[in-house]
């Protein structure tokens, strides 16, 4: 996937050179012209990188680099001031609110593009840290819940199912009663999914079709499928290549998205699901859409959260399940949501002989 610049530049010569240098690099640009529409395009487009001027009319270039990193959800974006300004305190002050870079006008586009790689390099470097102490952190909830929670969990539902076993149906306890062991029921299936999340590192790597795989998957939801009146659309592409994968967990991964699908339309008929598969760039890549209630932008990176809850998905493991089973083929999955309209989740298969390598 490209990586996002927002080009900000009361200039329209500016933008537009440094737009088809950028997309010549291989980037993907977005393009803003004054400090409130540089704000708003942060928030709509998230961009990956800011490449920002510092006199602009409306809101000058300071003023936006601030409230960006003041936003908890654009703070990590890093921010590279472009500006005619060579004094030495205002370049302080551009670091003391938080820019990440710094480069005077006039400047060599070539000393422009070594900053914006190294920039975008060390965000990708700090994301992949936050992202394996994420890790390393739910790795030890889950060795607790295991040995802290799950017995104690056993005996309780144990007792509770033996004592409304022998309750009178007239009995004024029996609903407390049932009530506890719906809970039971709820915290079992945590520590069943959190226990799961642990297999999703453990591969037995095999050859396997990916059609085959959706199919035996899709199957698990015939009934659903049939009772909630869900239209399934197939697009397989011919003859697809072989892939070596632990196919247990892959299928785990890919049920889960498309479980999570189902319950998006739960409320919202007509409903559809789509899967596809296609061919790119060295890559399979499988689709799964659907016509649910959507996700909204904010929350669009949030999804893969350990027991992250929307409107759109319940609390659970399913997606950080799914994400991590995908990473560790070393693929890479993406979703693309409208709010209203459905979403549709997009992972990409490496093809070769040993995706682990």
């Amino acid at each position: 996937m490209k990586e996002k610049i927002l080009i900000v530049d009361d200039t329209v010569d500016t933008v537009e050179l440094l737009s088809k240098r950028f997309r010549a690099d291989g980037y993907e640009t977005v393009e803003a012209f004054d400090g409130e529409e540089a704000l708003a395009k942060v928030t709509a487009s998230r961009p990956d990188l800011v490449v920002l001027d510092v006199m602009m009319p409306k809101l000058d270039g300071f003023e936006v680099c601030q409230r960006i990193k003041q936003d908890p959800a654009t703070r990590g974006v890093p921010v590279l001031l472009l500006t005619a300004k060579a004094e030495i305190p205002d370049k302080v002050h551009g670091f003391d609110i938080g820019a990440d870079d710094y480069i005077t006008k006039p400047f060599d586009y070539k000393e422009l593009a070594a900053r914006v790689r190294s920039l975008l390099n060390k965000k990708t470097a700090s994301e992949e840290m936050a992202e394996q102490e994420k890790a390393e952190a739910l790795d030890m909830m889950v060795d607790e819940v295991s040995h802290e929670v799950r017995n104690p969990l056993v005996a309780i539902g144990g007792f509770a199912r033996r004592v409304l076993k022998n309750m009178a149906d007239d009995d004024p306890n029996r609903a407390g009663m049932e009530i506890i062991l719906r809970n039971v029921a709820t915290l079992e299936r945590m520590v069943i999914e959190l226990i799961e999340l642990k297999s999703a590192s453990v591969a037995y790597r095999e050859p396997v079709d990916i059609h085959v795989l959706l199919r035996e998957t899709l199957a698990l939801f015939d009934e659903e499928i049939t009772g909630r009146e869900v239209t399934v659309e197939l697009d397989l592409m011919a003859a697809p290549p072989p892939l070596t994968m632990d196919r247990a967990t892959m299928g785990r991964a890919l049920f889960n998205i498309i479980e999570n699908g189902l319950e998006a339309m739960a409320t919202r008929p007509p409903r559809r699901l789509g899967i596809a598969t296609r061919r790119t760039d060295g890559f399979v890549e499988i689709l799964i859409s659907d016509s649910g209630s959507g996700i909204a932008k904010e929350k669009i990176k949030s999804i893969y959260d350990p027991f992250f809850t929307s409107k759109t998905y319940g609390p659970g493991l399913g997606l950080t399940f799914a994400l991590r089973t995908v990473r560790n083929h070393n693929g890479m999955i993406a979703v693309e949501s409208e709010e209203g309209r459905g979403s549709t989740f997009t992972v990409r298969l490496p093809i070769r002989a040993n995706p682990f390598k």
